[in-house]
């Protein structure tokens, strides 16, 4: 019998325009809050054989108007007709559409995240077969977003959470001042003591001065990174703080932090980990990422993927991949998991898991769908 897997062409791609409202949290950052009322889609990408690849348009709770509208226009006449197996060509195609870099990269994710689910189903197999399994679980990290003002706060949270099966916590600071940010996670060690790693996320709003203070602190209570302490875009000033600190900086979740970036880091020395994840990469670009960063003997610490199908792309990654510690466990996770019948959660071990089911191993919750459809994009 003739294999036709790679014969499936693409007829059709469609995004199911959903409304919902996610819980409401107040962080203590320049956000003021996050979740509300807010406009997603899922998308559908059609092969010639019946099957259907799917992923979400939209992280966390962020409206994704644009995004969806872009990928209608822009990259649906490009991927019609096409092998839903030419991943690597429709990949190359973001470099033609006409929008930024970021939001290029963001919108070819989506297609190119429901193409290998499409593979993964022609295969009758996971993704992370398809790309060649090195290991069948992964240990989590929780975090929540800056949700406390206090250093009691964030032992308080450390403390549930050390209750919890997490073998790691990764605490957002948000606008704390420098003095506060020390007590803290000084209380938090001594909260969780030694069976938790802890990494802080200061999601780029610190200066050098203030990086500099804080990373001492972190050094001495054994931290597992410093993210994003500065704007990626200051190389100069991060690089002085990976000579300088114990603790290693890892680089970036920024929207326009891509391959070329990562590159550049690389040769600069500037980190000692690249983030990366599935929202903006796909898992196409993902990969090569990682293969990169195993290179050079560096770590991809994969993040958030903002909604589930991104989510378990990048556990499919992580699943096919050595060089990554941890996957975010994102709470509360009300704000970006919604659409599928069954959740990502860690298992007793701390660590995820993936289904067992073809491709991303995930299924729409087609009545809650219909519930929340307020259009169809064709």
């Amino acid at each position: 019998m003739v294999d036709r897997r790679h014969d499936l062409e693409v007829v059709d791609l469609s995004i199911d325009v959903i409304e919902r409202d996610a819980p409401l949290v107040t962080v203590n950052d320049r956000r003021g809050e996050l979740g509300g009322h807010t406009r997603q889609g899922v998308l559908r990408v059609r092969t010639s054989e019946g099957l259907e690849g799917h992923c979400m348009v939209g992280v966390q709770a962020g409206d994704a108007s644009e995004a969806m509208e872009l990928i209608i226009a822009q990259i649906k006449p490009r991927v019609l007709g096409r092998r839903a197996s030419e991943r690597e060509w429709v990949w190359s195609q973001r470099t033609e559409l006409d929008t930024s870099a970021a939001l290029a990269h963001t919108t070819m994710s989506n297609v190119d995240v429901a193409l290998w689910d499409i593979a993964g189903k022609a295969a009758g197999a996971p993704v992370h077969e398809l790309l060649g399994t090195q290991r069948g679980e992964i240990p989590v990290y929780a975090t929540y977003p800056p949700r406390n003002s206090t250093p009691e706060g964030y032992e308080e949270e450390a403390q549930e959470l050390r209750a919890g099966v997490y073998p790691a916590y990764k605490i957002h600071p948000g606008a704390m001042a420098t003095d506060d940010v020390v007590r803290m996670v000084g209380l938090v060690r001594g909260a969780v003591g030694d069976e938790m790693d802890l990494m802080l996320d200061p999601n780029a709003g610190y200066d050098l001065d203030k990086a500099l203070a804080i990373g001492a602190a972190l050094d001495e209570q054994r931290f597992f990174w410093l993210e994003d302490p500065l704007p990626w875009e200051n190389v100069e000033a991060i690089t002085r703080l990976t000579r300088e600190l114990t603790t290693p900086i890892a680089v970036a979740d920024a929207p326009p932090f891509l391959l070329d970036e990562a590159a550049d880091y690389v040769q600069r020395h500037a980190a000692q980990l690249i983030r990366g994840t599935a929202r903006k990469m796909g898992i196409t670009g993902l990969r090569k990422l990682c293969a990169m960063l195993e290179a050079f003997g560096l770590n991809c610490e994969i993040g958030m993927g903002g909604n589930p199908f991104m989510n378990a792309a990048n556990l499919h990654v992580m699943l096919s991949i050595s060089n990554c510690a941890y996957y975010e466990y994102w709470m509360p996770v009300g704000i970006h998991e919604w659409g599928v019948t069954e959740f990502l959660t860690p298992n007793e071990r701390g660590a995820m898991e993936p289904s067992a089911a073809p491709g991303l191993g995930l299924e729409l919750d087609e009545d809650w769908i219909a519930g929340h459809r307020v259009a169809v994009l064709t």
